[in-house]
């Protein structure tokens, strides 16, 4: 979460787009998107310049020394944000519009790229050389801030801000999920080099993104110095799915600044029968609609078999079980009403993977979580493609905290079960002495077959009571009487004043 001035700056920056005449919220965070991933080639190029100088590397810049803009030949210095954010408004413009904004359109040169697909249709939509000249400054200064800050999460504070502001968050169940939640998912599954992962409601990439850093921060020796590793990091681990072209276009650029190359980007509708991949992919992390309701008539044919419905949570989890091949893991979130409703079709999914496959883990989490834009309550689900079942018992955890509040402020709070979760989770051979009393708790397999395969913690937890001794009922009467008298005195007295 950003606060303080931070905060404020990227306020003011939303009012100078808002006045400027661009009030969509999402044509704002696309345009917004365009500047810092424009600073961010810049900031990341000189970076890797330094780091080449140091190990004695050759370089080879973004920014050649000519550059070639349709067909004219420019100087490659000018693309640069660090010389043009000092020109003057009218030449920034036109050099923002006549060269910059087409070099990054055709950045990627694999035409076929997921890159090159989706920033085809990019638009520059800002329209006067002031407002221009007023973004860059303020983009400046916010970017002063950050490097004041010197904390490496706030630019996904900043982003993840930057999404809450849409005003059409939820209407389609599309839930920006919060980083921190994201994070915890990909720490829960331990992402390897040899991953294939996919996100079939892909949004703007954040779990693509995070599998991409968890991989940097902990095997950074086994993808980036094994060639074979490294090539499929760049080119073939990636892949995501989403139907709106914005978000595709923002997710590319997202992927693009965090060092992925070429990730498998795709416009398509998951659950119908574009989607032709199963049996596929070694991992998938995902936090898919809630609220949507399909028609029978587009819905992959194979989904419907295992479990026949429109409600996209449950169409969604029988796709993760189709896309995931044998072996392959799963960690999604859904509302709680997939772990307990009653319908044939709720029964049928989760006796799927309870039976069939192997859940390992109910992670349930307070309804704040989604807030300020949804108040559902959600659980994670953590599981393994076996076909031939496994589920042995499963692992329940009642998340209480996420280190925020639970209102829609969402402020810091020192309260925070994350990193409990994750511990615990890593050593579940300890957990086999926790009582139902407690906060985390093993549920048998046999179990929750028993109980129509509910999955809902309070169908298992225990509630411990503890009884409590209140004084006789004449002594209570005796106190209410005396205070009763004190008020009366009260009164009396104050009467006396006013007369």
């Amino acid at each position: 979460m950003i606060t303080g001035e931070l905060k404020n700056k990227m306020d003011s920056l939303w009012e100078i787009f808002w006045t400027g005449g661009i009030t969509n919220p999402l044509d704002v965070i696309e345009q917004m998107t365009y500047l810092m991933f424009i600073r961010d080639l810049d900031d990341n190029d000189n970076r890797k310049a330094k780091e080449c100088a140091m190990l004695g590397l050759p370089h080879k810049s973004l920014f050649p020394d000519e550059a070639l803009i349709g067909d004219r030949k420019i100087d490659g210095k000018q693309l640069k944000w660090s010389v043009f954010h000092d020109y003057a408004a009218e030449n920034m413009f036109k050099n923002m519009t006549d060269n910059v904004f087409p070099f990054i359109k055709n950045l990627h040169d694999d035409k076929n790229s997921a890159y090159s697909k989706y920033m085809g249709d990019a638009i520059f939509k800002i329209p006067t050389a002031l407002m221009l000249d007023k973004i860059v400054t303020a983009m400046d200064t916010i970017y002063e801030e950050i490097a004041s800050l010197k904390n490496s999460d706030v630019r996904g504070d900043i982003y993840e801000y930057l999404l809450n502001k849409l005003a059409t968050a939820g209407v389609n169940g599309q839930f920006r999920t919060p980083r921190h939640i994201i994070k915890m998912m990909v720490e829960l599954v331990k992402p390897k080099a040899d991953d294939i992962v996919c996100d079939p409601a892909f949004g703007t990439s954040g779990f693509l993104v995070e599998t991409a850093e968890y991989l940097k921060t902990h095997l950074k020796q086994e993808v980036y110095f094994d060639k074979k590793n490294k090539e499929h990091f760049m080119n073939d681990m990636f892949h995501g799915f989403d139907m709106d072209r914005t978000m595709l276009r923002i997710g590319a650029m997202n992927m693009m600044t965090h060092g992925i190359e070429n990730p498998h980007i795709e416009y398509r509708d998951s659950l119908s029968d574009q989607n032709p991949d199963r049996d596929r992919f070694s991992l998938i992390l995902a936090n898919p609609p809630f609220k949507g309701s399909l028609d029978y008539a587009i819905v992959a044919q194979d989904l419907l078999k295992i479990c026949k419905t429109k409600k996209t949570e449950l169409l969604f989890l029988t796709l993760f079980v189709q896309m995931l091949k044998l072996g392959g893991r799963c960690a999604c979130i859904v509302p709680d009403g997939v772990l307990f409703g009653s319908s044939t079709a709720h029964k049928a999914i989760r006796k799927e993977i309870v039976e069939n496959q192997r859940l390992e883990a109910v992670i349930s989490m307070p309804s704040g979580v989604f807030k300020p834009y949804a108040g559902v309550s959600t659980a994670i689900l953590v599981f393994t493609k076996t076909n031939h079942g496994g589920t042995d018992k499963v692992w329940f955890y009642d998340m209480k905290a996420d280190g925020l509040s639970l209102d829609d402020k969402r402020s810091p709070v020192e309260a925070n079960d994350i990193p409990d979760i994750i511990y615990r989770y890593n050593n579940l051979s300890a957990e086999e002495s926790r009582t139902r009393t407690e906060q985390s708790f093993f549920v048998s397999k046999e179990e929750i077959a028993e109980n129509d395969y509910d999955l809902s913690i309070n169908k298992y937890k225990k509630t411990e009571y503890k009884s409590v001794e209140y004084p006789p009922t004449s002594e209570i009467l005796a106190k209410l009487e005396e205070l009763d008298s004190q008020s009366t005195q009260g009164l009396a007295k104050l009467k006396e004043m006013l007369a």
